[in-house]
């Protein structure tokens, strides 16, 4: 995964759980100060492995959330975490803190696709990890599943499915592989190691898992996400694909608030100490035209289930949007445009096409 993550080594000694929660501490009283005080109705934790904190850590985290800021009621709050950092007393412990949703990485049922990802847990015990988070009282648990793999087989994708299927889970979220330019896999595959992903069977594998997912009750909501009802789609993802605000706290997080995004800086020894000087821990910002927002807008609703606005669109988006229509790729349903199953597959290109005028 590319995600913003380090050995020991690279960590170096000023660098520690608690250094780093501390930091955080200060980010969100700041994150508070500026946004006057409006409520948290989603938190996610996530871009790593948030488990290795433990229970008592994610307490303590999702505490120092509520201290700068007000929870809704009802709010969300998830958490990703490694299958092999995660035990019954976890659950039990973080679903005593506030936590409402688990998030648990699977990536594969099968040990030799597991090995080709680098990924060190076993290969049942993602599905173990949703039957104790469930066990602890969580009724909203996902599995993250990557298909495509060099190596994996049809009856691969079928055993991790059937291992899916079988786990008191109501949230499924399926990614083809990406090779991450600067990643490890990157390097294997430009030295011949490892076959790049196969277009067309990467579609065969989608359609297979979509196949499979709806039959069992699970309805795509966004072209990756599946979910058993309107309670098991995570709200905190969709609010990304609405574009609507959102605070990144920690090393490396990205935020967008009111057409503005920036992100911090990646090493978490920088961003405590910036923080620790009274500085803004952000590397870099950036705000958007109004014509960046409106083809983000066409990006992220296009990939929805409920679809894209046609009072979104002008005139020859509108056109071109019909053309899809007639092309089979879009249906035109109460108002908004929603992708076909066979749009689903070629989502990029459809809002390339819309956005080409």
């Amino acid at each position: 995964c590319d995600f913003n993550t380090y050995t020991a080594g690279e960590l170096g000694s000023s660098s520690s759980p608690q250094s780093w929660l501390e930091a955080v501490r200060q980010e969100l009283d700041g994150a508070a100060s500026l946004l006057g005080g409006r409520p948290v109705s989603t938190v996610f934790v996530g871009g790593g492995t948030p488990s290795l904190l433990g229970g008592d850590g994610l307490a303590a985290l999702l505490d120092a959330v509520g201290t700068s800021f007000d929870l809704l009621p009802n709010a969300e709050v998830t958490t990703e975490s490694n299958p092999e950092s995660t035990s019954p007393q976890f659950f039990a412990r973080i679903r005593e803190a506030g936590y409402t949703r688990v998030s648990l990485g699977m990536q594969s049922a099968s040990a030799h696709v597991l090995a080709v990802l680098e990924r060190t847990h076993t290969p049942g015990r993602a599905a173990a990890a949703a039957r104790e988070a469930a066990e602890a009282g969580f009724d909203h648990v996902n599995l993250d599943v990557i298909y495509g793999t060099p190596g994996e087989s049809d009856a691969d994708l079928d055993a991790t499915l059937d291992a899916v299927l079988a786990a008191p889970v109501d949230h499924v979220s399926a990614y083809a592989l990406i090779v991450e330019d600067g990643t490890a896999f990157a390097r294997k595959v430009r030295r011949g190691e490892l076959a790049e992903p196969d277009d067309d069977v990467l579609a065969a594998r989608y359609e297979r898992i979509d196949e499979r997912l709806s039959a069992a009750g699970l309805q795509w909501y966004e072209v990756s996400n599946w979910a058993r009802g309107d309670d098991g789609a995570c709200r905190h993802n969709e609010a990304y694909w609405r574009s609507d605000d959102w605070w990144g706290i920690g090393p490396g997080a990205h935020s967008h608030v009111a057409g503005a995004r920036w992100w911090n800086r990646k090493h978490p020894a920088r961003y405590a100490a910036e923080l620790a000087e009274g500085n803004w821990p952000g590397q870099d910002w950036e705000g958007l035209t109004e014509q960046d927002r409106h083809a983000e807008t066409v990006m992220l609703r296009l990939r929805m289930r409920t679809g894209l606005s046609e009072v979104e669109l002008n005139d020859g988006e509108r056109s071109r949007a019909q053309q899809a229509v007639r092309s089979g790729l879009l249906d035109a349903v109460g108002g908004s445009f929603v992708l076909t199953d066979r749009g689903r597959l070629l989502a990029d290109g459809v809002v390339r096409d819309i956005l080409s005028g």
